[in-house]
This record gives C-alpha cells, structure tokens and sequence, in this order.
C-alpha cells in the first residue's frame, strides 16, 4: 500500500518510505500542527486482525510514550485511521548499528563498543525503572546518530506482539540470534532477558559474529538454551578482558547468576573504560545455594506391597519367639522417626529474598520482621541517590525470585544523604597544586587552558565556585590555568646595514611591524638601514613595532628665488641730484640699487637696477635646505630657507 501524500489522523502527512521492519513499514512525515518531521510507523495488516493485540498493543505503545531519555527514541503519538494502526516517532538521521557491523565486516574498536553498550544500558535503565521491558533488544533497534549516540527504538512494542501474535502467526517476532534462553523456550522474561540480549549485541559488535548460528530459528534458540558461547576474547584477542567477562555475565543461561539490573552492568562498562583488563567483575556463583529445589518426601505405598506387610505380620504372629526381635525393630523404627519428624520441624522454611534497596531502614526492618529474617547494617555511607535513613545495597543482593531461609541474615548500608564540600581557594595556585587541593577537598577538577598577559603559565587566574561555597562531595570545581600570553614570542634579528626592502621582508616574516624614518649618512649608500629601535637577539610579541631609520642622501635639485626690489624697500625710492636748474621733476633719474642674492654663503646673483621696474627671478641649484639671504646696497633685507625636496621656489618681498 503507498501512503505517501496521506494525511493520517488529520495531522500527520506521509512524505516518503524511509524502511521496512517485521511488524511495520515506517515512512517520513510531517506533523503539521508542530510543523516538525516525524517517523511514523504503521504496523502491517497481519498485526491488525486480532482485538487483543490490539489492546495489549495500545497499552504498551502508551507507555513508551511515557519514557525520557536521550537514548530512546521518543514515541510522540499513537493512533488508527480507517484501520491502519500507526506510531509517531521522534526522527532520528543515522545508521542502524546493524548496518554499521555488516559495513565494518569486522570487530568494531572496543572502546567504541563499550560507550554505545553504556548508552543503551542508560536507556533500559531508565526503562526497567518504568516497569518497561524491551524483549527485542538487537542491532536492528539500535540506531546511531551522525553524532554518535545511540538510539533505542521500539520499547514495549514488542512485548504487545510478543504475547498476542506469536501463535497467531506461527513465527517468532524479532530475531531470535539475539533472544534469552528464557524468552526463546517461551518462558517468563523480564529486565535481565533484555540484558542477555544486550550481551549478545556486545558479543557481536567486538566479534563481528553473534554467539549462536544454525541454519534454523528453531537451532538457534537450542544453542542458547543448551550450549555455552565462545568466549569472544578468544575470537578477537585484542578485546580487553574486563569488557570479555562483562559479555559472559551478561550471557549467564541462569538468570540468577547475570547482572541483577542494568544500573549493575552499567556500573561496570563504566569501569571497564576506567580498567580495561581489571577483575571487578563478580561472580554470583556463591548464590546458587540460595534457590532450592523442592523433592516431595511422601513415599506411598503400593498394594503389592501391603501385601507383602501383612504377609510379615503373619509370619510374626506364627513365630512368636521372634516377637521380641521385631518389637526391638519396632522401637528403632519408631525412634529414627521421631529424630526425622524433629529435623523436619526445626529445619527453617525458605522465605523470597526481600528488595530493601531504596526503602527506609525503618519499612526494611519491618519487612525483614514479617519475613522472619535478620537485617543488619554493615556500614552507612554518603549517597546522592538515596536520602539519609534509606538502604543503598544489600548482601546478598536482590535477585527475583531467590529463596533464602528463615532467620537468614541480610546486610545493609544505610544512606548518611549527600555528602557536602567546602570549595578550597586555588586561584594564584599552581595547576598540581590546586588540582591536589581541590580533591583533598573531596571534589572533582576540571583545567580549563586560558591566555593570560599577568599570570605565569601554569598558574590558575580564576575557578568556577568561590572559595567557601559549600556544595555536594563529588561535584566538579572548574580552574582555568593560564598557558602564557597566547602570543608567539619572536626574536629580533639584525637588519642593519640592509637595503629597506630586504629589511623590510625580513622582519614582517617575523611577525613584527615594520616603521620608517629617513636619516642622511652620506658615508653610507642611499636606501640603506642606518638603525633599528630593537636590538639585535631582544625577545618580543609577535606584532610589536620596529622602527628602522633609513639612509636617505639629498639629491641635486633646481629652484627659483625671485625677489620683489621695490616692496624690499618699503616703497622708498631715490633719485639722482641734476645741476640743471630747469630740469623738470619728472624728468629725474631714479638712482639704481645694488642688489646680491646669496645661497648658503655663496652669491649666485649680484647686479644694480632700477627699484621701480625690476622684479629678480634667479635660478639656483641645490641639495636638501638651502639658505638664502638677500642683500639691497649691501644691506640684509631678506633671509630664509628653502627645502628644495618639498619646494622649488621662494620669494623675497
């Protein structure tokens, strides 16, 4: 059937086929009251047919609907539109650890393996918390995103199809390479069938092989009732030995002798990252004495052989000289019974072993009372979890539907609460030191590198939590530690003597910034380096100005003086005397002036003219700053300078 373009439940749009499962066909859609893309799974027709799956499947659906975790797939929605049975999901882009195994075609990295193993312990956790079981843990149900965490997908769908189906259709749902030896002979399954699974998955992923193969179903489901798996540290002999008995314990055929919770396998995948070829895991061989086997010790008699009796006492009756003998026998019989009626009244009945953990010490003890068993606490110790007064493990520890006998003694730690710390100060500390200070205090460390211009580095500038603050034991106090100023330091090299532009690239690979002056040394050649303001070898931040002071010699070059006579005199004209007593004023000779111009001490321009009609423009040749000076009939009238590299003329007026 294609669903794409349908609107399921007025809300869901079905985009497009993303896969095909056992039980469901799950598309790509979009919910357009979030207007978020979802994962909806609508389960197969064959599924459908049957009112109690129906329900069973609803009630399960629901209630994963009800868990929360960052490791589960979350169910948003269940629903029914005109006979199709659907499951709105959280979409999640990625790879089934299943295809990741069949493409590496081989082990994967064992410390790869053993975090998405943790990821997906986290997961059951949390669900067997819920009273949640999965009973279809495999690779196929376990997606990884493409920032690698793991995803855990069909809780409690499976147990709907499991109890209601199986029968109905003839077939085994799920796989059963990855099925308990419980959950394979159809018996009771529970936290630790998913657990046997998770074992298996690990098998898998650290040999790329699962333990059990055969041609059948039915095979398959033989072999993990019947026979023992190879240890897969044998198959792949770079596994770490820690992670290989956290596989066998977790693959136990008796459910006794498996992790009792997932938070107890948890605990030791954790470990096994910290101590990979560490003997922490236990054992709980020790236990197998706790459940008994109950044998019947009615013996009843057959009438072949009360006939036989009655033939005896005939014959005791006829010979009555052994009448004494039998009343001997009699009398010992009577007595060996009394001893065994005795034992049997004395010998203490079995009693289930109580879960105390998380209850208070109080509620445990009255427990204990009503099963006729002894509790006693073995210590008391600092909890986060557990309020004070209340048990955080027991010895032995729970494990469901162990038997134990009457006034059998149960040891417990009892909660003191949460531990608290006083924050130490560290700031000014050197790092090792700080460090040292910090979990003496009873709290984790955490260095954060940091660039500082006035911390030594390897010295703290600052913590997260002030000193004083009380908080819990444990809990993580973050330093910041200074690594120096961050800037590459640069030692300076000599530039002296270079050509500008051959300095120039010198120092600015360096990393520094390069800055002229110009000076004149006409001993040394023009463009040449004359000094440089750091010295030679002098260590300093990449970035830090150089200033170079350049040789620059003065160039010939030509200019003009012009000098106004006239306005140098202020206006004041002579005339020469006449002895003609008729000459007309206005006929009188203006009386010419000596005018010298004179350059750096040297006369470059000496005549006599006319004041009233003579502008000079003389035309000198230099180099750098000249002086000029101006002379009227030998009198300075005007002095100056004139910097022939920035001007080429100066006025004298």
């Amino acid at each position: 059937m294609n669903l794409e373009g349908r609107l399921l439940g007025n809300r869901y749009e079905i985009l497009e086929k993303i896969g095909n499962g056992g039980m469901a066909t799950v598309y790509k859609a979009k919910c357009h009251v979030l207007n978020r893309l979802v994962a909806v799974k609508v389960l197969r027709d064959e599924f459908t047919t049957d009112p109690e799956f129906i329900k069973r499947f609803e009630i399960e659906a629901q209630s994963a609907a009800s868990i929360t975790h960052s490791n589960i797939v979350s169910v948003y929605d269940v629903g029914v539109d005109n006979n199709l049975y659907y499951i709105v999901m959280e979409l999640v882009q990625g790879k089934t650890l299943k295809e990741i195994i069949v493409e590496e075609n081989g082990p994967l990295p064992w410390k790869w393996s053993v975090n998405i193993a943790i990821q997906v312990a986290s997961a059951l956790e949390t669900a067997h918390r819920n009273n949640i079981i999965h009973r279809d843990i495999k690779p196929h149900n376990i997606i990884i995103t493409e920032d690698g965490i793991a995803k855990v997908t069909d809780f409690g769908i499976a147990k709907a199809v499991s109890n209601s189906t199986i029968t109905a259709f003839g077939s085994t749902i799920g796989s059963v390479h990855y099925f308990s030896p419980e959950h394979a002979r159809g018996g009771y399954t529970d936290a630790k069938s998913d657990l046997y699974s998770l074992g298996v998955v690990m098998y898998e992923m650290l040999t790329g092989r699962v333990p059990f193969d055969a041609d059948t179903p039915v095979s398959v489901a033989l072999k993990h009732m019947q026979e023992e798996p190879i240890e897969p540290i044998k198959i792949n002999a770079s596994m770490p030995k820690a992670v290989n008995d956290i596989i066998m314990k977790a693959l136990k055929k008796d459910t006794n002798l498996r992790y009792s919770s997932s938070t107890e396998m948890l605990k030791d995948l954790k470990e096994a990252l910290k101590d990979p070829n560490g003997n922490f895991v236990e054992t709980r061989e020790e236990y197998r004495d706790f459940a008994t086997q109950k044998i019947s010790t009615l013996n009843y008699e057959s009438e072949k052989e009360k006939k036989k009796n009655n033939k005896f006492i005939a014959f005791i009756k006829k010979h009555k000289f052994l009448s004494s003998i039998v009343g001997l026998a009699l009398l010992f019989t009577i007595s060996l019974g009394g001893t065994i009626l005795y034992f049997d009244l004395t010998n203490p009945k079995e009693v289930l072993l109580p879960n105390l953990v998380g209850m208070q010490k109080e509620a445990a003890q009255q427990m204990a009372d009503s099963e006729n068993v002894i509790l006693e606490i073995s210590g008391e110790e600092y909890n986060s979890e557990y309020q004070p007064g209340y048990i955080i493990s027991q010895d032995p520890p729970f494990i469901e539907n162990y038997n134990i006998k009457e006034k059998s003694t149960i040891k417990i730690v009892v909660s003191k609460g949460v531990e608290t710390a006083t924050v130490p100060k560290v700031k000014g500390m050197e790092k090792t030191e700080a460090i040292e200070e910090i979990e003496n205090a009873k709290l984790k460390c955490e260095v954060q590198q940091e660039t500082s211009k006035t911390i030594q580095e390897g010295y703290v500038i600052r913590q997260d939590k002030e000193e004083g603050e009380v908080i819990n034991a444990g809990d993580t106090v973050t330093i910041y530690v200074s690594s120096g100023t961050g800037i590459k330091q640069v030692a300076v090299s000599s530039v002296i003597g270079s050509s500008i532009d051959s300095a120039t690239s010198t120092l600015t690979e360096q990393g520094l910034k390069v800055e002229v002056v110009y000076d004149e040394d006409t001993t040394k050649d023009d463009g040449t380096v004359l000094k440089q303001s750091i010295d030679v070898g002098k260590t300093v931040d990449e970035g830090t100005k150089i200033t170079l002071t350049v040789n620059k010699l003065a160039q010939m070059v030509t200019g003009t003086v012009n000098v106004n006579v006239k306005s140098l005199l202020g206006g004041k004209i002579e005339y020469e005397e006449s002895n003609d007593e008729n000459e007309i004023e206005t006929e009188k000779k203006v009386k010419k002036v000596s005018v010298k111009i004179m350059i750096d001490n040297d006369t470059v321009y000496k005549e006599s003219v006319d004041p009233t009609t003579t502008n000079i423009s003389q035309t000198i040749t230099g180099k750098g700053t000249v002086n000029i000076k101006v002379y009227i009939d030998d009198v300075l009238k005007k002095s100056g300078t004139l910097n022939l590299n920035n001007e080429t003329v100066y006025t004298a007026e």
